[in-house]
């Protein structure tokens, strides 16, 4: 018993990065819980010795291993269907164009002709080896260049045989034949793909569903042991149902509704599973269940596996070595060119480097580093990096200056012999900072009446340098209006001069991001978000609802597939509470039970709530 607990207190611990267990470590718990090898032991032993707590702990460890073992077929269903939804993409993009269908008749071309001459080669054989056995006596006396000969003659036979009967294929054109290829390779993915939903979504409605009533399974006896009784005929069906899954899911030559009526077949057809309602239960039940759990983990899942990957090896995307040898060959055969070409020009090509390396130094000292600084220095108030069309001191000085031309030209022409009081020249000064020039405007008038004499006595030309004085304070004080607006505006034009570079920067990150990030960028992102709500919206759109308004098994299956990849785009690209939020649409969105027009506005209130993150 004591092994039952700790068996089962593995069963149930899960971290935060790894929810379900590795079925090796479910086949180890499941040999030290010594339920594989018990079947034996039990039926020699007499059951009324098995007590009620002992059977009760060796059910809910077959149902924890259960549980566990059904979300890995789970996730391996899951993740097939969404690798092959990346290679059926891809067969898209080669009927996409009849370019893209000649690159992929290059690339396959070597493999065609090695098919092609293997089967020349094992034809001539097979016609050589019958020639030679229908002879009643064979000649000792052959040389082996008569051999050589006849085996010669019969290659140019099965060539020409084959010319005759591939003359259709002739008229056609290489195009063709390869696109009726991608195609015939494509409908064999799409079959597997309809398969494995049809599998995934009858195990999320028919596996593991336990519909008990808490409040009867508390108040009634009897109700208890049928509660039991029903969960334990869950649990086997489930385990039955997973079996049967992996076991047929491969089998293309079956449709998704050939292969959904075999399953169901093949399970009321199971002698193991619990009948509920059933009088006694066989006490190497459970046994027999954990030894159909390590059969389905050692054998049927790897053996679905390894059948998976061999239908996409054969009908998915080439390898990588006959996607890229056209551009190795390429480059191998060029690469003396190329470096003839580089060792000419080795100067020319230094010299574009360099003068790369300092165009872009340059560039960011002085389109990024120093309108920065000057921008920090504004924020700062820092005196060097005022904006200014003229220094701090020049309007005071030439202020100052005309009010000493005024006061010393009206000192000079008062008509007071002791000149000016101290109380005139400060009222005075008070008027010229003012703008008053009243005094030498009328010196000035004076002198016009009689110009000759003001000229050779010099007050006429005094006051014609004090107005060209008084003409340049003015100019000083507009331009300092000018300078006042600068400086209020300094940060602004501060942050002008910073712009440019880096609308540059963020222009060559974004294209650098683009275009090295691949699948692992925000923009491949949102455009796989936008492909599975269009996905969504197709199965919904399309689907052929039951009579109670629920999807039918193969649908179910594949819409489970598109919210994992929705799901998994919208991770990163949702800020915290509304990726919360978002998920509580999936869930709405993943309920069956609320039928196809109510999913359908879900997906309407997801595409409109969440465009902003998603779609832009």
């Amino acid at each position: 018993m004591a092994q039952l607990q700790l068996a089962i207190r593995s069963l149930s611990k899960a971290s935060a990065t790894r929810v379900l267990l590795r079925s090796r470590t479910i086949q180890d718990i499941l040999q030290q819980a010594r339920l594989l090898h018990s079947t034996a032991a039990a039926t020699l032993e007499n059951a009324n010795k098995i007590t009620l707590r002992l059977e009760e702990l060796e059910w809910l460890l077959i149902s924890k291993a259960s549980a566990q073992t059904y979300g890995l077929v789970l996730n391996a269903l899951l993740e097939q269907i969404i690798s092959l939804s990346s290679d059926i993409w891809y067969w898209d993009e080669v009927l996409s164009s009849y370019t893209r269908t000649g690159l992929y008749t290059i690339q396959i071309s070597p493999q065609f002709f090695w098919r092609w001459s293997t089967d020349i080669y094992s034809d001539a054989r097979q016609r050589l080896q019958s020639i030679q056995s229908g002879r009643a006596v064979r000649s000792q006396t052959s040389s082996i260049t008569d051999r050589w000969t006849q085996f010669y003659g019969l290659l140019k036979e099965s060539v020409h045989e084959r010319s005759l009967a591939n003359m259709q294929s002739k008229i056609t054109s290489p195009l063709t034949v390869s696109r009726v290829e991608v195609r015939r390779k494509q409908s064999h993915l799409k079959r597997l793909r309809e398969m494995s939903a049809s599998g995934l979504g009858i195990l999320m409605d028919e596996g593991m569903t336990f519909d008990m009533d808490d409040e009867v399974f508390t108040t009634s006896k009897n109700n208890r042991a049928e509660d039991k009784e029903e969960w334990r005929s869950v649990v086997s069906k489930s385990v039955a149902l997973m079996e049967t899954i992996l076991r047929n899911v491969t089998i293309l030559q079956l449709g998704p509704n050939e292969f959904e009526d075999t399953v169901f077949t093949s399970l009321d057809d199971d002698p193991e599973i619990v009948q509920h309602g059933a009088a006694e239960q066989q006490p190497s039940e459970c046994a027999r269940l954990a030894s159909r759990i390590d059969q389905l983990l050692c054998h049927h899942l790897p053996s679905h596996a390894a059948a998976s990957r061999k239908i996409v090896k054969e009908h998915g995307r080439p390898s990588s070595i006959v996607r890229y040898w056209v551009p190795t060959v390429i480059v191998f055969f060029s690469s003396s060119t190329l470096l003839r070409i580089f060792f000419n020009h080795k100067a020319e090509i230094t010299t574009q480097i360099q003068d790369l390396f300092t165009t872009t130094r340059d560039f960011w000292d002085n389109g990024i580093i120093e309108p920065l600084k000057k921008v920090i220095g504004t924020i700062r108030h820092d005196e060097n990096s005022e904006v200014a069309l003229m220094s701090k001191r020049s309007l005071e000085g030439d202020r100052n200056s005309l009010e000493r031309m005024v006061v010393d030209f009206a000192s000079d022409t008062s008509s007071s012999s002791v000149g000016l009081s101290d109380r005139e020249i400060t009222d005075l000064r008070v008027k010229v900072k003012e703008g008053d020039l009243t005094p030498v405007l009328k010196a000035y008038e004076k002198d016009l009446r009689r110009p000759f004499i003001g000229t050779v006595r010099g007050d006429l030309i005094r006051a014609l340098l004090i107005q060209i004085q008084k003409t340049k304070v003015d100019v000083d004080v507009a331009v300092g209006g000018i300078d006042a607006l600068l400086k209020s505006q300094e940060l602004v034009f501060g942050f002008v001069g910073l712009t440019p570079g880096v609308l540059v920067c963020l222009g060559i990150s974004r294209w650098l991001s683009g275009f090295l990030g691949g699948r692992n960028g925000s923009t491949n992102r949102r455009q796989q978000a936008v492909r599975s709500l269009r996905n969504i919206d197709r199965i919904l759109s399309a689907s052929a609802p039951s009579t109670n308004g629920m999807l039918s098994y193969k649908e179910h299956g594949l819409l489970l597939c598109e919210v994992h990849v929705l799901r998994k785009a919208a991770q990163r690209a949702l800020p915290g509470q509304i990726n919360a939020e978002f998920l509580e649409e999936l869930n709405d969105l993943m309920d069956l039970r609320t039928g196809v027009e109510r999913q359908m506005r879900v997906v309407d209130r997801i595409r409109w709530t969440y465009a902003q993150w998603l779609c832009s």
